[in-house]
């Protein structure tokens, strides 16, 4: 109850934002107080429904679509839905990459370094297949590439951290700073006649030109199950868990805590390299290095929302999109900035973060003691760094 009274807590907070930025009718409020506050509740409610209908679309123009029976009509119906679905994609794969080293207890801030690694991967990877294998095996030999980059990328702080004792926080970060140089020199090694800084275009293997949902989104569900039935009924999941909880008391049973290192930060850069590379064989058309230039941080902030949850990465993940996608149509219809989304996304996750502060907002009472703890409860990474 409480994430979704945080998310409510803050619709109401962006609410608070838009009224008080409203310069419109704020100037109306000393001589006309009614029509000031009236018009500035007005845009409230034209600004989320816009913003609602942006991220799912009308739904009398869905019924109608489909009761009229026409396949062009329906996929503009839907259109807003599947924007949606095409930009959690990405952000599903990083959350749940994220998910499975914060359940080991380490905290990976290279997603940005290991999308880049990971697509140029799968785009060379496509390319030197493409023409060669059948369209469906091409893109299946794609993914593995851009998912194998991924992982190698993560497996580079991985090792650093198990013999080296190098902090992944800090190995992570600073190779994000080392990926775009070496993506240029990958390039400029596999082809010198192509211009300096210029990467490989890949055109997309499949498309579904009806309704613009490609496999990624389908394959990304089905990876969050994969992902929990990993960290929940295996024995590895079981050793990754255990070396987050403590790494101490996990190597006294047993567990070695070096390579459980380096599974997790493999595994959570395969899964963003995974993500990466449906990416650009999909909806971008190419290779073009990420969906956003805080995707990183974002995805962390997802995670985090979620508990480390790979179904709760799912959940945020497809609001993320659904608010990205929406507040893109509230600017349009509304005029309202699209800062705003920024934040209400800020308040969401300070909300459900202090899930306290939630609780004394809305008279709830208090957790009891215990609840927060155990296999299911929210995992994250190590206080001290």
């Amino acid at each position: 109850m409480a994430p979704g009274l945080a998310l409510v807590t803050a619709f109401l907070l962006g609410a608070a934002v838009i009224v008080v930025t409203d310069f419109d009718h704020l100037r109306l409020l000393a001589t006309d107080p009614p029509a000031a506050i009236g018009g500035a509740l007005a845009a409230v409610v034209e600004g989320y429904a816009s913003m609602f209908a942006g991220a799912i679309g009308d739904p009398a123009r869905i019924v109608a679509a489909i009761q009229g029976g026409g396949a062009r009509d329906t996929a503009a119906a839907l259109r807003p839905l599947s924007e949606t679905l095409i930009s959690a994609t990405p952000f599903i794969f990083a959350g749940l990459g994220l998910a499975v080293s914060f359940r080991a207890g380490l905290f990976n801030l290279g997603v940005d370094g290991q999308f880049l690694i990971g697509g140029l991967g799968a785009s060379i990877t496509a390319t030197l297949v493409t023409g060669v294998l059948p369209p469906p095996l091409a893109l299946v030999v794609g993914i593995a590439g851009g998912t194998l980059a991924g992982a190698a990328y993560g497996f580079v702080p991985g090792v650093l951290k198990a013999r080296t004792g190098a902090h992944e926080v800090i190995t992570t970060l600073m190779l994000n700073g080392i990926a775009p140089n070496l993506a240029f020199l990958i390039v400029g090694m596999i082809d010198l006649s192509r211009p300096r800084g210029s990467l490989p275009a890949v055109p997309r293997i499949l498309d579904l030109p009806t309704i613009r949902v490609d496999y990624g989104f389908v394959v990304a569900v089905l990876m969050a199950g994969i992902v929990s039935w990993l960290l929940f009924r295996t024995t590895l999941g079981f050793e990754l868990r255990a070396a987050g909880f403590s790494r101490t008391a996990a190597s006294a049973a047993g567990v070695r805590s070096g390579r459980t290192t380096i599974v997790a930060l493999s595994i959570s850069g395969g899964l963003v390299g995974m993500g990466s590379a449906f990416f650009g064989l999909g909806p971008a058309q190419g290779f073009s290095g990420g969906p956003t230039f805080d995707y990183g941080y974002v995805a962390i902030a997802l995670a985090l929302l979620a508990g480390g949850r790979p179904s709760g990465v799912v959940v945020t993940a497809l609001l993320y999109g659904a608010l990205t996608t929406g507040a893109k149509n509230m600017v349009i219809a509304t005029g309202i900035p699209l800062a705003l989304l920024s934040v209400i996304v800020a308040f969401a996750i300070m909300f459900v973060a202090a899930p306290e502060l939630t609780r004394s907002i809305w008279r709830l009472p208090a957790r009891r003691p215990g609840t927060g703890t155990g296999p299911n409860a929210p995992a994250g990474p190590p206080v001290s760094i």
